[in-house]
């Protein structure tokens, strides 16, 4: 958390209200751990209840959940993201996130809290993924049933959104997705250690590497799935730390919009001829151009005068 946040303001004003806070502080948060604590302090000190990180386990997932008295009713309310509660980072960093009253993703949230507030306590989870107990199990799944699409001459697709690409066995399962004639995509910011383009191995993957005035933050899996489109979007990288040993979230996109523009993020990523780079099997991994005759495509710019004119009011300026 920043020095100054305003989301650490924002819960010390609920205490003040009278309203119960609870914070799960991870202190094992690089550059931060300071910061970190000392808002873990004043937060305790004025009456929330404050959890810490775990021994040997680090919680990477960015949630929150809200409980309110609407009528007669409590009403819960969902915050599930891919980046930091940072306000420094929030402005060079390219992130999602959802904030949704969905009722069942709602549950599963307090479910993954009532993990951090116990370890005994085994969430129950049917749409959310988390690592290290069903994040890595249910990517697996997820690509098996493409590869089985494939293999039956069906329709299939993966399309994944990373910062880093480091897993050995997650690595090798795309090969298999590869090897059965399912096409893969890969946006790689950083480490990418698969290797696209390899005969017999990789032919069906491509992958490019996005570097552009934000910095690619944002983690999405989307898969076919017999046309219906899964899109998840989630804190972890596919990396044997991320996997194994942190606690991460993956979420499913269930409304339509939410999903939809999603999608249009990443064709739109995928299309770039400006600052995205083809990785190679010769690592030469030059920069994409549009072809002759067209104009460039310079994703992030993109999306954002999008992102400006879906926001404006009608017949605002």
């Amino acid at each position: 958390m920043a020095e100054r946040s305003q989301v650490c303001e924002a819960l010390l004003e609920a205490l003040r209200a009278g309203k119960q806070v609870t914070v799960f502080v991870e202190v094992q948060a690089r550059f931060d751990e300071r910061t970190n604590l000392n808002w873990g302090e004043q937060l305790e000190a004025d009456g929330a209840r404050v959890l810490y990180s775990y021994e040997g386990l680090k919680v990477h997932g960015k949630l929150g959940l809200i409980e309110r008295r609407e009528g007669r009713a409590t009403k819960r309310y969902a915050y599930l993201g891919t980046g930091n509660f940072h306000e420094r980072t929030a402005r060079l960093y390219a992130d999602c996130a959802l904030l949704t009253a969905d009722n069942e993703l709602c549950r599963e949230v307090s479910e993954v809290f009532r993990h951090l507030a116990d370890r005994r306590h085994v969430p129950q989870l049917r749409h959310l993924m988390m690592a290290p107990t069903g994040l890595r199990s249910g990517l697996e799944a997820l690509i098996d049933r493409e590869i089985e699409q494939a293999r039956s001459g069906k329709p299939s697709g993966i399309l994944l959104k990373m910062n880093s690409l480091e897993d050995k066995a997650m690595i090798g399962k795309l090969y298999d997705a590869s090897r059965a004639g399912v096409p893969v995509r890969l946006i790689v910011r950083g480490i990418c250690c698969l290797v696209p383009g390899i005969p017999g191995t990789s032919d069906s993957i491509s992958a490019i590497s996005i570097v552009d005035r934000y910095l690619e933050h944002a983690r999405a899996y989307v898969f076919h799935a017999q046309g219906r489109q899964l899109v998840y979007l989630a804190s972890a990288d596919l990396m044997e730390r991320n996997l194994d040993r942190r606690v991460e979230v993956a979420f499913p996109l269930r409304d339509a919009a939410a999903k939809a523009e999603v999608l249009r993020m990443l064709e739109l990523q995928w299309a770039d001829t400006t600052k995205a780079r083809a990785i190679d099997v010769r690592q030469e991994n030059r920069y994409r151009k549009p072809p002759r005759g067209t104009k460039a495509v310079r994703a992030q710019e993109q999306f954002r005068a999008w992102l400006a004119t879906r926001d404006r009011p009608q017949g605002g300026r």
